[in-house]
């Protein structure tokens, strides 16, 4: 059963998801893995799709709205700018990997490697930095803005008139009353 501060600690304890989501998703994740190995034995080498075009362009409409999901999200100040982050970093990752591996040799096949390994992969590690770490600057410049809200309102109370004169004032708000 445990001792009482263990049992207490598990009643207090605040977990980011419900319990059943770890195994869940585990078991999940094994039972793909057949499913990988049936693809990688069943699917054709070659393939020509009538929509190529669409998917590509539509998956990279997406991307913009999730780049901008994410700028307009970081510029707000939004608290879930780390969502928006994570989702953006996955689709920059799925483009990077799907335009590399889709693309026939040649020229073709070296701007996707460059763009992969110098735009996409590198924008795709920011998004998770933010994505980390979005909650701490959100808390920073709440933090930032509650310091110049204060200072407003200082500024709003020396400007205040005073029956006292400014004289009065002004030593006041130096510290030195009379």
């Amino acid at each position: 059963m445990g001792t009482a501060a263990e049992q207490v600690h598990r009643a207090t304890e605040v977990r980011p998801a419900p319990r059943w989501v770890a195994p869940t998703f585990g078991v999940l994740a094994l039972l793909t893995l057949p499913w990988i190995g049936y693809l990688a034995l069943t699917l054709p080498r070659h393939v020509v799709t009538v929509h190529y075009r669409a998917a590509w362009v539509g998956f990279d409409l997406g991307l913009v709205a999730m780049l901008g999901l994410t700028a307009v999200q970081a510029y707000r100040g939004h608290r879930q700018v780390g969502l928006a982050a994570s989702a953006t970093a996955t689709m920059l990752v799925v483009d990077a990997w799907f335009d590399v591996v889709t693309t026939p040799g040649g020229p073709d096949l070296t701007v996707s490697v460059l763009l992969a390994a110098l735009v996409e992969l590198p924008l795709a590690a920011v998004c998770v930095w933010i994505a980390g770490h979005g909650d701490r600057v959100v808390e920073r410049r709440l933090r930032q803005l509650a310091v110049r809200a204060e200072a407003a309102g200082d500024q709003a109370e020396a400007d205040r008139p005073t029956a006292t004169g400014p004289r009065r004032r002004v030593a006041r708000l130096r510290g030195r009353t009379r």
